[in-house]
């Protein structure tokens, strides 16, 4: 089992009586400034720039902060300089972790992201020390329920996805990045809602840990993710049923 839609549900239900929306909104008008800034305004020919406005969409970000921070991206707006950085290293079991930033100071992020590691048992590495463990992939879930694996492998495929497997109670579809606007599109077109969609690093190989070794990771995980310079946390961890269980009561 991946584990991938559980662990999404999870973290979007306690998103939901979470009131860090602003925070969320900072983070993500970050993400759209830097696709921006690197591919151009217009998110018909900026695929990265789309996914940035979709997932701003989706948490009902306002309108002029989404215009806003496109300006800023393409120089119509003075502001901070962001850059993207990606940082690798181990959490508690020697589970790999990769954490994608956007910072305007990457001295200061990268000792405050460093301290967070290590509070969490976990240890900060050097770059290429885990990125090989994963790849860069669209990840799209749809419940299972209101439809059947032959109809929705179909309608992927066709869209040009590259494989598609149950998990738990709902399908997740994967594909190359450049395909995920296209393959998400055609299964919004047959009327299914995702649960989650994403472009993420899905691990080539995950690892399993005893209960207590994974709620550690998970809770590191949530850490680096509350940082104001996090963008996304991945790991290799296995999230069997009763580690998903015991993640579910905190």
């Amino acid at each position: 089992m991946s584990g991938h839609s559980h662990w999404a549900t999870i973290k979007h239900k306690k998103g939901a009586v979470d009131a860090k929306r602003g925070k969320l909104w900072s983070k993500l008008s970050r993400a759209i400034i830097i696709a921006a800034r690197h591919g151009g305004g217009d998110p018909v020919m900026n695929i990265k720039l789309r996914y940035a406005i979709d997932k701003a969409r989706a948490v009902s970000m306002p309108k002029d902060n989404i215009e806003r921070a496109i300006k800023r991206g393409t120089g119509d707006q003075e502001g901070i300089t962001y850059e993207e950085i990606t940082y690798e290293g181990f959490g508690p079991g020697g589970v790999a972790v990769m954490v994608d930033v956007v910072t305007d100071n990457r001295n200061r992020t990268a000792g405050e992201v460093r301290k967070l590691f290590e509070k969490g048992g976990g240890h900060m590495g050097s770059a290429g020390n885990v990125g090989y463990l994963f790849e860069r992939k669209g990840l799209i879930g749809v419940p299972a329920e209101g439809t059947d694996e032959d109809t929705l492998m179909g309608i992927a495929l066709d869209a040009g996805a590259d494989d598609l497997k149950k998990s738990g109670d709902t399908f997740e579809i994967t594909c190359d990045p450049s395909a995920f606007s296209q393959v998400k599109a055609a299964v919004e077109g047959k009327g299914l809602a995702p649960s989650h969609a994403e472009i993420t690093q899905l691990p080539k190989v995950q690892v399993e840990k005893d209960v207590e070794t994974a709620k550690k990771v998970l809770r590191l995980v949530e850490t680096l993710d509350d940082h104001d310079d996090v963008q996304n946390v991945y790991t290799n961890l296995s999230l069997t049923e009763e580690v998903l269980a015991e993640a579910s009561k905190e």
